[in-house]
């Protein structure tokens, strides 16, 4: 077999890898996303929790660069301080580790089992039962990658060329560790590339004397993806991957000089090279998380300080280019796919709303406010520069389809407009009340209206897909949450009247408040359920107001 064959089935193995961890990791956000989210809010109250927290849930998601994005969205939304984020990364980095270690016992009988029920669970009519096939299903490939792999590199032991390459890096750990870094750059996740080194390691293709200084230049590069991917965020936003730069990053050069001074070998504590590969690199993050721990809130202040020179403010970032470009109103269907890149960047926005108008109602944040406020403006200004867009585009010749869409943008737009009003005139008009008055709600009505919440930015992030998909089966699933968040709505009347029967004082003190939350959250829900019907009106789907 030719080197480039070889290499092909190699490549096409870890592309399958790495698709599978992702497919996991997706369905694992779409059906728990807002749980763990919520959990691991709670969780950081301390940096042993936060460690904890970081762990399991990079167990979850089989991913600590997934862990770094939520954990800087986080800070940056004044949850968290950096110290406090970066604790969570630490233990992130940990769990990941854990995971190579789960990956690497023989689950091969498990492969076909999760293939079938993976199918029979995503071929359920249930949103949720769908993401849990999703995630099984994603499993069985992860596991069949990894057998892929292994039988891959097996020719690789009758190469030419690779002998001396590997006897090269032997002698030159350095450029082992840089290599084994851009790896881990290439692939986006330290996972990947541990198992397969661990797989070459195991078939005898690299030698055991490599094990370290790989190991540690992939940790190195892990530490760098998360950094690289929020470099154009704000400043508070890049504190928690900057800071595992710093600790986990810096640990690893420093492992690697005492590797070259003291040249361990792994290999005399380990039956299988494998083994030793997996376990090196758990005590690495693990020896980091132990001596990094007690300096995240320094490494944090000292970031801060060095970020907080020239930077881009918030009320900038949010602003971005116009898509609309009049030279092209003449030609309906590049305007129309200009007009859905607008939509789609108006939606952005109203998803920042969505999403921050909790924060403000959880806590009094005069620049969350501000920012709320802001997006509002601009979201005003994206509907009436639309409108005025489609609107010049109308005065040319249209086809049936073209008139069609352009239609079901304009619709798009207004309804996405009259979202952002009710969230900036209704329902942060409510959470400064709530402010002012010094109330809280009650746990049981707090908990209630954040999974009204969570499930309308569910709602709203597979409204948006719409704009640009227009998948039927899509838009029944929608349709039908406007039942459920209407059920969800009668349940928290039902449940709050009964609190104020038995004398609930946090309820009594935000009765007006609850109701009327809950009421906008319908509402909203509805405005963005109304972005679906179009799509089951061109399938034949919609009858007067009854879906098929």
């Amino acid at each position: 077999m030719s080197g480039s064959v070889i290499f092909l089935h190699l490549a096409g193995a870890v592309a399958l890898l790495l698709w599978a961890t992702r497919l996991v990791r997706t369905g694992i956000e779409r059906a728990y996303g807002g749980f763990m989210r919520q959990r691991l809010r709670e969780a950081l109250g301390n940096r042993a929790k936060a460690a904890v927290a970081g762990f399991l849930l990079a167990i979850s998601l089989q991913s600590a660069t997934a862990v770094a994005l939520i954990v800087s969205g986080f800070v940056a939304s004044g949850y968290v301080g950096g110290g406090m984020g970066i604790a969570t990364l630490l233990g992130a980095d940990l769990g990941s580790a854990f995971v190579t270690k789960l990956l690497r016992h023989d689950l091969s009988l498990l492969v076909p089992c999760a293939f079938v029920l993976g199918t029979i669970s995503y071929r359920t009519d249930s949103r949720r039962w769908r993401e849990i096939g999703r995630i099984i299903f994603g499993l069985g490939l992860l596991l069949l990658s990894l057998r892929l792999i292994g039988e891959a590199s097996l020719p690789l032991k009758e190469s030419r060329m690779l002998p001396f390459i590997i006897s090269y890096l032997s002698q030159d750990w350095i450029s082992a560790f840089l290599l084994a870094a851009l790896l881990a750059w290439a692939f986006h996740s330290s996972i990947a590339a541990i198992l397969l080194f661990a797989s070459f390691t195991e078939q005898g293709i690299v030698p055991s004397a490599l094990i370290i200084p790989f190991v540690l230049g992939i940790n190195f590069g892990g530490a760098v993806i998360g950094a690289a991917l929020t470099r154009g965020e704000e400043r508070a936003a890049r504190i928690v991957p900057l800071g595992n730069v710093m600790i986990r990053g810096i640990g690893m050069l420093i492992a690697l000089g005492l590797q070259l001074v003291f040249q361990l070998k792994p290999e005399a504590f380990f039956e299988h090279a494998g083994d030793a590969v997996v376990w090196v690199h758990i005590a690495a993050n693990g020896t980091v998380l132990v001596v990094g721990l007690p300096l995240s809130m320094v490494v944090a202040q000292a970031l801060d300080g060095w970020l907080s020179g020239p930077d881009k403010s918030e009320s900038e970032s949010l602003h971005t280019a116009s898509a609309l470009n009049i030279a092209d109103v003449d030609n309906p269907t590049r305007a129309l796919d200009n007009a859905t890149r607008e939509v789609v960047a108006m939606c952005d926005k109203v998803e920042l709303m969505l999403t921050r108008i909790f924060d403000v109602y959880e806590k009094p944040d005069a620049r969350q406010i501000a920012v709320v406020e802001q997006l509002d403006d601009q979201i005003d200004r994206y509907n009436l520069q639309i409108k005025m867009y489609l609107a010049r585009v109308s005065r040319g010749e249209l086809s049936d389809e073209a008139a069609r869409r352009q239609q079901d943008l304009l619709g798009a737009s207004i309804n996405l407009e009259q979202v952002g009003d009710l969230i900036s005139q209704s329902m942060l008009a409510k959470a400064r009340k709530k402010h002012s008055r010094n109330t809280a709600f009650s746990k049981e009505g707090w908990q209630e209206l954040s999974v009204m919440h969570q499930r309308i930015v569910r709602n709203a992030r597979l409204a948006f897909n719409l704009i640009v998909n227009r998948d039927v089966e899509h838009a029944r699933q929608l349709v039908r949450e406007k039942e459920i968040v209407r059920d969800l709505v009668r349940e928290s009347e039902e449940k709050h009247i009964h609190r104020l029967a038995t004398g609930n004082s946090a309820s009594i003190e935000t009765s007006s408040l609850h109701i009327d939350t809950m009421r906008d959250i319908k509402e909203i829900n509805s405005l963005l359920v109304s972005i679906a019907y179009p799509v089951l009106s061109q399938a034949g789907l919609l009858r007067a107001s009854r879906l098929l």
